[in-house]
């Protein structure tokens, strides 16, 4: 299996003790894309976990850094702005998440994501043009999941 494109869902998952954070973890072994809003979305994530006394603000001080230490490659988001929002309408769907589906696609690269709603919603989709490209983080090919 070549590379990759994670979402946010998937990244907190190699700082954050969640279900899921072994798989997400052996996806590091892996070339990795994501669009450059990655870290934006985890920091939103990581601050609303120090909000809700899940984290200490140094606990997640530490984990941004190391989610901005993270072996992979960003993509500029502006690149997919249009996309995303004609996806987004079509998908109802939130641009964020059609952004990195347009990552997806560009690159030829499976999504891998722990986000069930967008699973759902893209395979429940009328047009199948994404189906194929978006895997759930629990579904990983035997190579990772074994």
């Amino acid at each position: 299996m070549s590379g990759f494109v994670v979402d946010a869902s998937v990244a907190i998952k190699w700082v954050v003790a969640e279900p899921g954070a072994g798989l997400a973890t052996r996806l590091l072994d892996h070339p990795l894309a994501a669009p450059d809003l990655l870290g934006p979305e985890c920091a939103n994530i990581l601050s609303k976990k120090v909000m809700r006394r899940e984290l200490s603000p140094q606990e997640a001080e530490t984990m941004a850094a190391a989610l901005a230490a993270a072996d992979l490659t960003l993509h500029p988001t502006r690149h997919h702005l249009q996309a995303a929002v004609a996806l987004a309408t079509t998908l109802r769907q939130p641009a964020y998440d059609c952004i990195y589906l347009c990552l997806a696609e560009q690159l030829a690269q499976p999504l891998v994501t722990a986000d069930t709603r967008l699973v759902e919603t893209v395979r429940a989709a009328r047009s199948r043009r994404f189906a194929h490209l978006v895997v759930p983080l629990g579904e990983l090919p035997g190579t990772l999941a074994g």
